[in-house]
């Protein structure tokens, strides 16, 4: 991916007027703007780092999503009702995206240029984290009771906390061949958690 600047500016499709790049509507004609090729940090107004306040992220994705409402656009014109269909769409994506923090790894990897381990047609090839996650649904497959599997679980999630923090800090240092072992790892231990409380709730319910 090249260094290269994107223009703050672009020219508004209904007034020609000057508008950011980032905004939703242009400030001469408050006609709504095309999504283009924001970014997802951009679109909340986040630096990009892995590291991300989901508090102010949420409050920001309310916020545009009720501008972005359908019913706002009902007597508008049709290429209106289109962009603003455009926008919330690329608004959810974004959000989708910035909150799961696999997701949001591969995003950045992406960003950088680096295709994700154990993506769409890749295979993961670490025979010690692979052994790790054989070894944990094992042992998820043996648990019978709740306390064990609630231990499970408060275990699982102490190490996706680490995790994440390690992956962090690998992604904002560039760590990039790091930060692809990390986020697998990350995957895995993310699915065991959801798993886990599967079983647990299967069990509760036996």
């Amino acid at each position: 991916m090249s260094n290269t600047e994107h223009p703050a500016h672009k020219a508004c499709w209904s007034c020609k007027g000057p508008v950011e790049v980032s905004a939703l509507f242009c400030d001469t004609c408050n006609a709504i703007q095309a999504p283009g090729q924001l970014d997802h940090f951009k679109r909340f107004g986040l630096e990009r780092s892995f590291v991300v306040d989901i508090d102010a992220m949420e409050a920001t994705y309310l916020k545009q999503q009720q501008l972005l409402h359908p019913d706002r656009f009902a007597s508008k014109s049709g290429r209106e009702q289109a962009l603003s269909s455009q926008q919330a769409a690329s608004l959810n994506e974004a959000f989708e995206t910035l909150k799961n923090p696999v997701a949001r790894a591969h995003y950045m990897l992406r960003l950088a240029g680096i295709e994700p381990e154990g993506g769409e047609g890749h295979t993961v090839n670490d025979p010690e984290l692979l052994m790790e996650a054989m070894e944990m649904r094992e042992a998820l497959h043996d648990a019978e009771d709740k306390g064990t599997i609630d231990a499970m679980i408060k275990d699982t999630r102490k190490q996706a906390r680490a995790c994440e923090k390690d992956l962090g800090d690998a992604i904002d240092g560039n760590a990039f061949d790091t930060a692809k072992k990390l986020t697998t790892r990350l995957r895995y231990l993310m699915k065991m958690t959801e798993e886990a409380r599967a079983k647990k709730s299967r069990l509760a319910a036996a």
